[in-house]
């Protein structure tokens, strides 16, 4: 995987660069000695990694400002960083990069319950904005995975969403105004605490803008009222073409599910032996949850297990009590942790519409057989948001670059199906060289040119996204 060369004027002025950061920050803001630097080699996809330059780790919207004003004035490339849960390489640093990380900025700064909002600095995790106001029975809708670790930067970054983004969508449709400092130090607002700002949509362009176009350092984000109540069902089938087939008859219905869930059987032997959830013995499983009054849920589950039965399930399952609905969800929760145990593994995030989901899972099928390798799949089936794990032996020559070309493959054919290569996750380094598989290079184009307009010098987080061969005469125009 190929990176920029660092820029050695760049390098050879680091004791310099240093000085200015520490005289404008805090002393223990910043960090340049190379074994404390070690620590942010890399994100969540550790296949790749290069210790920067420098971290600074601002705790105000001013100090982030004066942090990057100096590396604007230095040339000095910067990597935005969250909690560095990225599995897409998006917060990989270059050996001249400064890493901005956003860990400390944790504050909730305001709470709005008559118009539902709040308002906290980026750097606080997903799951404790909830757990500033689920006393007064608010929560925040968007659930990542790794809800437990990541932070509402990196949320914002990649534009996350999680189990129950079906429902009620990913984080763009949970933003409502952000605070974002440019690479050269200005600090502007965009939306805020109202249902829509006026003129273009540029809240829009920054969610989902991988870190290349600002900082977000506060965040305004919606809070919604905590359904009556929520209930899962487990419903086994023959074969991953059947499950596909019964979520796309289930939102064709009309049904709107909070969250349907899938995993195939490499999945389930995995997290059984893991986390003895006492799942069936089947090739697929779906864990579809509806939420509302009792009768609500009643009369959503009845249509649904309709729908089910119409495709012979090996079994049927309606959480009766809180316990059955935590173990429903248990092996889903565990999944990624269960296949940790016992293999090294590449997760993707290609999305396709619901109708060909019997169609990618028959492909992935295929590809799995070509290349040799063990795939598994965990999902958001709902809005067809793929999870497939590739598992490899790290240690094994070549192994690593055949999980990547099979990787490369399964994206395609999500593109090929009328899918795109992200759902979530991002783009990063990870699917960066196959963004000509789904845009041609007029539309790259107009998207770096946005970025033109942002950051004219290049140096926030250069070296994602786009592809190195189209940004080439842009990145070396400020050497």
């Amino acid at each position: 995987m190929e990176m920029p060369v660092p820029d050695k004027g760049v390098l050879s002025r680091k004791a310099q660069i240093v000085a200015r950061l520490r005289t404008a920050l805090p002393a223990d803001a910043v960090i340049d000695a190379t074994a404390e630097t070690l620590a942010y080699e890399c994100d969540a996809l550790t296949a790749y990694r290069c210790p920067p330059m420098a971290v600074v780790l601002p705790r105000t919207t001013q100090e982030v400002s004066a942090a990057l004003s100096i590396c604007h004035e230095e040339e000095v490339p910067v990597v935005p960083r969250a909690s560095g849960t990225s599995l897409s390489g998006g917060a990989l640093p270059t050996a001249d990069c400064v890493i901005l990380g956003t860990s400390r900025l944790t504050d909730v700064l305001e709470t709005d319950y008559d118009n539902r909002f709040i308002r906290v600095q980026t750097g606080r995790t997903n799951l404790s904005v909830s757990g500033a106001v689920e006393e007064n029975d608010f929560f925040y809708a968007p659930d990542p995975s790794s809800q437990l670790a990541c932070a509402i930067a990196g949320n914002i970054a990649m534009n996350s969403g999680g189990a129950h983004c079906l429902k009620y969508g990913v984080t763009t449709n949970n933003l409502m105004g952000v605070t974002l400092v440019l690479m050269d130090g200005t600090v502007v607002e965009l939306g805020g605490a109202h249902l829509d700002a006026g003129g273009l949509d540029l809240l829009g362009v920054i969610c989902g803008s991988e870190g290349q176009l600002g900082v977000v350092t506060e965040a305004t984000l919606r809070i919604l009222r905590k359904p009556e109540g929520a209930r899962p069902i487990l419903m086994g089938f023959d074969s991953n073409e059947i499950a596909g087939a019964c979520v796309a008859d289930i939102i064709k219905a009309g049904i709107m599910p909070v969250a349907i869930e899938f995993m195939d059987r490499p999945i389930l032997e995995l997290v059984e032996d893991f986390a003895k959830a006492g799942y069936p013995d089947c090739e697929a499983l779906l864990i579809v949850e509806v939420e509302g009054s009792d009768d609500e849920c009643d009369a959503q589950l009845a249509r649904i297990k309709d729908i089910a039965n119409r495709h012979n399930p090996v079994e049927l399952r309606e959480a009766a009590d809180e316990d059955q609905a935590a173990r429903i969800w248990l092996g889903r929760k565990s999944a990624f942790g269960a296949v940790g145990r016992v293999a090294d593994y590449i997760c993707l995030d290609g999305t396709i519409p619901i109708a060909e989901l019997p169609n990618v899972l028959t492909g992935m099928r295929s590809l799995s057989e070509k290349y040799g390798l063990k795939v598994g799949n965990v999902f958001h089936a709902g809005d067809g948001n793929l999870h497939p794990l590739i598992m490899f032996d790290a240690n094994k020559p070549g192994d690593l670059e055949l999980c990547e070309a099979m990787g490369a493959d399964i994206l395609r054919l999500c593109v090929d199906l009328g899918g795109c290569l992200s759902g979530e996750h991002g783009v990063g380094v990870e699917k960066r060289d196959l963004m000509l598989d789904q845009f041609t290079h007029d539309d790259l184009e107009a998207q770096m040119q946005v970025k033109d307009v942002f950051d004219p010098k290049w140096l926030l987080n250069p070296a994602k996204v786009f592809p190195l061969s189209l940004t080439l005469s842009r990145r070396e125009a400020r050497q």
